[in-house]
């Protein structure tokens, strides 16, 4: 997963997955400009082992969260942006500042699923767990990256047990997915969620917060 060589920046000219434009709109009598990118909605699942009493989470290499942290070392990288030409990035940090833990998550991209059918391609993808709609309980919504996308994730919960992993996860390798599948003890959750030497999404945070508010005190005591 770490193994990342020879990086380079350029111009992105088209994608799949993003679509910037500018809106401009007049606010209270006043002309204004915001640019935005257009993306996908997404599904996330909060998964809870039974069997071991541990979440199941998935930590993978994220370029966007390394070029971060490229460009707060080296601030030059991204100075030629408008050009075709960016600066070498031979002398780069380790690739682990770039790998990050999250829910088991994917994007909207499937017209004919419903968000619990695709909830549960993604668990069986990322995590190796078969799970059926009727095991997903929905959280809630809500919008991410509101100042640049303005998406909106579906959160849902989901109990597993050791007897309902058929595989060991990892994701979709022709699909470029690299995935890794963390267990995360129940009595160590929360102090994993606040530290911040395990960089991390606010969907680990929130959802164990919630599990520990709305689950955990109605779980069997030992």
């Amino acid at each position: 997963m770490e193994a990342i060589e020879e990086l380079a920046v350029q111009p992105c000219t088209s994608s799949l997955y993003l679509r910037p434009f500018r809106l401009s709109y007049r606010q209270n009598g006043t002309k204004k400009f915001w640019d935005f990118m257009r993306t996908h909605d997404s599904v996330s699942i909060l998964i809870f082992n039974t069997s071991r009493q541990c979440f199941v989470v998935v930590k993978q290499f994220r370029p966007a969260v390394y070029m971060c942290e490229v460009e707060r070392h080296h601030p030059q990288v991204f100075q030629n942006q408008d050009k075709e030409s960016f600066p070498s990035l031979e002398n780069t940090l380790p690739a682990v500042v770039g790998v990050t833990y999250e829910l088991c998550a994917g994007i909207v991209d499937k017209p004919g699923l419903s968000l619990e059918e695709i909830a549960c391609e993604e668990v069986l993808e990322e995590c190796g767990y078969r799970v059926s709609t009727a095991d997903l309980r929905r959280i809630t919504s809500y919008r991410s990256g509101v100042g640049v996308t303005g998406s909106r994730q579906t959160l849902f919960y989901a109990e597993v047990n050791d007897e309902m992993r058929t595989s060991g996860g990892g994701g979709q390798p022709e699909e470029g997915e690299l995935i890794e599948v963390v267990e995360i003890p129940l009595e160590e959750s929360m102090k994993f969620a606040y530290d911040e030497t395990f960089p991390k999404t606010m969907g680990v945070i929130f959802s164990f917060m919630w599990f520990h508010n709305n689950i955990a005190p109605k779980l069997p005591k030992k």
